[in-house]
């Protein structure tokens, strides 16, 4: 097990659970006690490591997960034996065979893969425990409105599938297209009792249109980003979702370079005058984007631009301004004083593909009201 004085030797994330509890805790209040709140674990959830932020949700009584594929949710039934787990993606054959063993839920979205499901469920030996995904504008995965009904219907009729869930995702297009998407959603819902099939939870709205629409909430909510800290764009009280990631680095060395000099791999960005540069021990591989003198970090409560190309286990930024910085100073790169919107933007990424980015490597050191509670080297 790494030590601390290890972990924060040269590129680490901090976890602050405190603050992803209270993010939890904000989402549940724009709930009603009917409408279930289930929490997006996807991508290791989203850079932050989903085994530890799993059990610390369930602690604030979060029950229900979602992830993208079936390994993601082994890990995460590994820890919470007794947790719901929504596969949201696609699974192989034999990893259908395991999770439906495994009482895990499966998304449906096709005839071909429900047909798999039902091969699954039968060499299983048991019933597979499915939500259906309906296609309404995302143009991703899903049946189609027109043919979902008699879908479902002849899924139903093998035996072999016990349908629980219905369910669709949002574009977030504009307001008209979501509506329009949530009848195609609720129409489907009225064409299965129709033909006399109940689904007992019906879903629709991630973290956005949790916000957006508190009256398409349904049977559950899907969220994901407000969890870690990424609120609506334009929300009125970010307050109530705080980034619970900050990924710091060291400087690993302070140099004087003379103007007209290039930094790195860089040969377009001489610097403009005699600087002093601050090697940092991060790169692009840590989850640093990969921009040529784009961006800056957080030193001693200054700011330092990026000074040439982010090579991949190393970074260079300008200090000149910071005279006070040594080596060996700790460095935020992302949190702090630099929020998520502003380090997705200066290199055009989403903001959760800013903390979904955090390397493997970096180990993550995971505080609860300001105490460190767990250290986790992903490559221990």
């Amino acid at each position: 097990m790494v030590s601390y004085e290890e972990a924060v030797s040269r590129c680490w994330a901090e976890v602050d659970l405190s603050r992803l509890a209270a993010n939890y805790r904000t989402a549940r209040a724009h709930l009603s006690g009917s409408t279930q709140l289930i929490c997006v674990l996807k991508a290791d959830a989203y850079g932050l490591g989903a085994p530890m932020v799993a059990m610390r949700l369930w602690q604030e009584g979060a029950q229900f997960f979602a992830v993208a594929s079936y390994n993601e949710a082994a890990q995460i039934r590994r820890v919470l034996p007794a947790c719901q787990v929504l596969i949201l993606g696609l699974c192989g054959e034999k990893q259908l065979v395991s999770a439906i063993r495994e009482g895990m839920l499966l998304t449906v979205f096709s005839r071909r893969y429900a047909d798999m499901v039902v091969c699954a469920a039968q060499a299983a030996g048991c019933m597979a425990r499915v939500h259906i995904k309906l296609e309404t504008g995302l143009n991703r995965i899903g049946f189609e409105p027109e043919e979902a009904a008699g879908e479902i219907a002849r899924i139903q009729n093998s035996g072999h599938v016990a349908l629980e869930g219905l369910f669709t995702h949002l574009a977030l297009r504009c307001r008209e297209a979501d509506q329009q998407q949530i009848a195609l959603l609720t129409g489907c819902q009225k064409a299965l009792k129709a033909r006399g099939i109940a689904i007992p939870m019906v879903h629709a709205a991630d973290s956005i249109g949790m916000v957006r629409y508190p009256e398409a909430h349904m049977d559950a909510v899907r969220t994901g980003a407000w969890l870690y800290g990424v609120y609506p764009r334009g929300y009125a009280h970010p307050e109530e979702s705080q980034l619970a990631l900050t990924v710091k680095t060291r400087i690993a060395q302070l140099h004087r370079v003379s103007a007209g000099e290039c930094l790195g791999y860089d040969e377009t960005h001489p610097i403009a005058r005699d600087s002093v540069i601050a090697t940092l021990s991060a790169g692009y591989i840590d989850g640093y984007p990969r921009q040529n003198s784009v961006g800056e970090v957080e030193i001693r409560g200054k700011r330092a631009p990026v000074a040439g190309l982010v090579c991949m286990d190393q970074m260079m930024v300008d200090v000149t301004d910071i005279p006070e910085a040594q080596e060996g100073d700790e460095v935020i790169l992302l949190g702090g004083g630099i929020g998520v919107d502003e380090y997705a933007a200066w290199a055009n990424l989403n903001r959760n593909e800013s903390l979904a980015r955090t390397g493997k490597r970096v180990p993550r050191v995971y505080i609860e009201n300001g105490q460190v509670v767990e250290i986790i080297d992903g490559l221990d």
